[in-house]
């Protein structure tokens, strides 16, 4: 029996553009397809695309988009990072000179099926932010922290002890190949849809007990805050909020501190408070890409503009972690700050708001 066709540009825009960036960038960028998948009638390539040096002693930033089919702007910022990164080839020697230094991979695209369809689902129905194996070791809330039910409805986690679905699956083995052997790496996954504030989250989302890696993840924060004053984001760990069952970052992180204690790799996720853009145009509310993405073009200008510095700091961090990774006594000054700054409840319940 025939495969059916790979899709065509006009079927999903965000393929096309991702053609360009990928011809303009040669032969600075390396292309790959990591895997494909179906819906109904079409197939689409699984992209990733990788710059700077591949040795595995130097660090590497992982930037990841469009895991949840409704959440186009998660996606597009991520390509918006590449097209800046892309359009400054010719030109900029210190982006040459820094991508010596620095591996950079992305995934702009992890659901291409889900943004086609226009669903948080991947085709088969599984929500791709449950699929992990791995369970949460305190209650979740009903339904939202993943459920086995039925591909019916949301938040479905796939059938207990099924394989991963082909785009998690994808996504870990990228991580897992370019970023878990290196002494230091990051990566960043781009959502929307959770209140009127910007947040950066980090592990874990299974449980409310703190990551190995806490005093990192706090000298991360720190340099981030004394660099970027005014910045809008709120860092906190996901937990904070919600925990649910078989978040792909929680099963990463432990695999990577399973190869190694002495590397860090920090995950973490940008979730773009899209109810701001509904304050702003209640009229968005009437549109299932309303409530996850802003409609209004010189709103989502300024969303890329702000967006596009943030991850921006992520690759320069990463480049010069060795500065401010912190060891000996200010490992532990950090781990007493974060305990205190994020911890402070850890016997509390997390709250429960309304769930990604």
């Amino acid at each position: 029996m025939p495969k059916p066709p790979l899709v065509s540009p006009p079927d999903l825009p965000e393929l096309a553009e991702l053609a360009r960036l990928t011809e303009e960038g040669r032969p600075y960028m390396e292309a790959r397809v990591i895997g494909e998948v179906t819906c109904g009638d079409r197939r689409f390539p699984l992209h990733a695309l990788l710059m700077g040096n591949p040795d595995p002693g130097v660090p590497a930033v992982g930037f990841f988009g469009g895991v949840h089919g409704l959440e186009r702007i998660g996606a597009e910022v991520v390509m918006a990072y590449i097209r800046n990164l892309v359009s400054r080839l010719p030109w900029d020697l210190v982006l040459h000179q820094h991508l010596q230094q620095v591996r950079l991979v992305f995934m702009p695209l992890v659901n291409p099926g889900g943004l086609w369809r226009g669903t948080r689902a991947n085709p088969r129905g599984v929500d791709l932010m449950r699929n992990a194996p791995l369970d949460a070791t305190q209650p979740v809330p009903f339904m939202l922290g993943g459920q086995r039910v039925s591909a019916g409805l949301p938040w479905y986690r796939g059938a207990a002890n099924a394989p991963m679905e082909i785009e998690s699956a994808a996504l870990c083995k990228l991580v897992e190949d370019e970023m878990l052997g290196r002494r230091f790496s990051l990566a960043i996954d781009c959502h929307s849809g959770f209140g009127v504030q910007d947040r950066v989250w980090f592990p874990y989302a299974h449980t409310a007990e703190p990551i190995h890696h806490l005093p990192e993840m706090h000298a991360l924060s720190a340099i981030f805050e004394a660099t970027h004053a005014h910045h809008p984001y709120l860092l906190e760990p996901q937990s904070k909020q919600y925990l649910t069952h078989g978040d792909l970052w929680d099963h990463l992180y432990r695999r990577s501190c399973e190869r190694s204690l002495d590397n860090t790799f920090l995950p973490l996720t940008l979730e773009m408070g899209s109810w701001l853009w509904i304050k702003k145009n209640p009229r968005q509310l009437f549109s299932r890409q309303g409530i996850f993405n802003p409609l209004i073009a010189h709103r989502q200008r300024r969303v890329m503009r702000r967006h596009i510095a943030l991850l921006e700091f992520f690759t320069r961090a990463a480049t010069g972690f060795e500065r401010w990774l912190p060891v000996g006594n200010a490992r532990e000054r950090h781990q007493a700050l974060a305990l205190q700054r994020w911890y402070s409840d850890i016997g509390a319940k997390p709250n429960r708001k309304r769930a990604k």
